[in-house]
């Protein structure tokens, strides 16, 4: 189960993160997500766990429990939308769409 850990004190280590959840049992991958430009933690993370009962029983217990000095937020992580284009605005191509840049105007 992918499990989301939010709030999470910007100075907090995957290493530590690990070692709160294998209290509740085996875990795969810990990514706490860094901001690609400045390097800094953004806050949050996920943590994966293959067992979906021990997973259940980790969001229980660690869900509003202090961690690194912050109450966490801890629950079960929701899929990402899909996106219907590369780009995230108008739609329809080149010719078409709306809402965006038309570099054929200029």
């Amino acid at each position: 189960m992918n499990i989301f850990v939010a709030k999470l004190d910007f100075q907090s280590q995957e290493s530590s993160l690990r070692t709160l959840f294998e209290g509740y049992g085996e875990v795969d991958s810990v990514k706490i997500i860094m901001d690609k430009f400045t390097g800094k933690s953004k806050g949050f993370g996920f943590v994966e766990m293959p067992n979906d009962e021990e997973a259940r029983a980790a969001i229980d217990g660690l869900n509003e429990q202090e961690f690194d000095g912050r109450t966490i937020v801890v629950k079960e992580s929701e899929p990402r939308p899909k996106r219907n284009d590369r780009f995230g605005g108008g739609g329809g191509g080149r010719d078409g769409g709306g809402g965006g840049y038309n570099r054929n105007r200029y």
